[in-house]
């Protein structure tokens, strides 16, 4: 298939790697389903409100997947109350005690995570947990990381390199394939989105799990979100990856709306409330990032995808944003809104963000009546 200028056209979203499917509750995994968001939740689990009112915060932004941590007797306590209660399938985090395995499925949680390699005397009980969670219908995540890379292999590779992520990945599900089961998940991580990148790229070819993409200990919210985004889109563009997790040091939801964002913008998620706004430049005659800040701040939680262009002078306005559902173009102290290209009204500076609210509103309501293109005012 080819352009009209006889060059190769490309599919807007690659072919998906094939995998075997498993559910973490009622959300598919793998096997051609969409790619799903989670997050996990930062209160101490065995406080059980607060940490319903953030699965309810996350599942709001649009997160598909929770995961809650289970560090002691408490926090196992609490599991059947939370998994009753919460509107997300319940992933629980289990490290060091692989009682709490037994635990999380006997309260419900629609999958365990576990890292064998920081499980004391874990491959005594690999055959028990296998049957346990045969038995519940419950899928189990291999998580492998850096910080709790088994030993052996770190003595082999000195260091947590690919290869020893991958391993370590592969000969842990090993464990359980022995036994029988292979209802897996697997995730190797990084805080290098390079080393990442190779691992899951070398897990990819090497076994048909279905895999979770996170970049471990990204950082904060700015940096970690480029980490994530680059090492995602590399891999998602590839084709590889089942369900993402944008670890950020920020609030549960913001890591849900970065993972959001990054699957729209890959076309692999249905596009939400999208900002488009100039970068600036010394034409300008509005401060355009207070001027976008603001209208981002107005639209938060709008429930209609729709595109809205904040643009700092006529050379970018209707036309560069012509595919926006909703802009404005600013000079001279005012501001022409236009609404897919055409301009409809001009309004003071200080009215812009209400006239841009007032106009989605209306868009959104029902059905736009057909606007005679007002002529372009000069701003000079």
């Amino acid at each position: 298939m080819t352009t009209d200028l006889g060059l190769p056209s490309l599919p807007r979203t690659p072919a998906r790697r094939p995998t075997r499917q498993l559910h973490v509750g009622k959300v598919p995994v793998g096997g051609g389903a969409p790619v799903s968001v989670q997050t996990m939740t930062t209160t101490l689990t065995a406080d059980v409100d607060a940490t319903l009112q953030q699965i309810a915060e996350v599942t709001a932004a649009g997160c598909d997947i929770i995961r809650v941590a289970v560090p002691s007797q408490d926090d196992a306590d609490a599991l059947p109350a939370i998994v009753a209660k919460s509107k997300l399938p319940v992933i629980a985090d289990i490290h060091f005690q692989p009682r709490y395995v037994f635990a999380a499925l006997d309260a419900g949680c629609a999958a365990v995570r576990v890292n064998p390699g920081n499980i004391r005397k874990f491959d005594d009980r690999v055959g028990e947990i296998a049957k346990a969670a045969a038995a519940a219908g419950v899928p189990i995540r291999i998580g492998v990381n850096a910080g709790s890379l088994d030993p052996r292999l770190l003595a082999k590779y000195g260091r947590a390199t690919p290869e020893a992520l991958v391993e370590s990945a592969l000969w842990e599900c090993s464990l359980f394939e022995e036994h029988g089961f292979q209802d897996l998940k697997i995730a190797v991580k990084h805080h290098d989105p390079a080393t990442m990148i190779a691992a899951n790229r070398l897990l990819a070819a090497a076994c048909d799990y279905p895999l979770h993409l996170g970049v471990t200990e990204a950082g904060p919210a700015f940096q970690g979100a480029i980490k994530s985004a680059v090492a995602f889109g590399i891999l998602l563009g590839e084709g590889i990856g089942d369900t993402i997790r944008v670890s950020l040091s920020a609030p549960p939801v913001e890591q849900v709306k970065a993972g959001c964002h990054i699957l729209s913008s890959l076309g692999l998620r249905p596009r939400k409330l999208e900002i488009v706004s100039c970068p600036g430049c010394g034409r300008l005659q509005v401060d355009i990032h207070r001027l976008a800040g603001q209208v981002e701040a107005a639209f938060d939680g709008f429930p209609h995808a729709l595109r809205i262009a904040v643009m700092g002078c006529v050379v970018n306005g209707p036309g560069e944003a012509r595919e926006a559902d909703l802009g404005v173009s600013c000079g001279n102290g005012k501001g022409q809104i236009f609404r897919k290209g055409h301009i409809i009204r001009t309004v003071p500076e200080h009215k812009i963000v209400e006239t841009l609210l007032d106009e989605a509103l209306r868009l959104t309501d029902a059905p736009a009546p057909q606007d005679t293109p007002a002529p372009a005012e000069d701003f000079s």
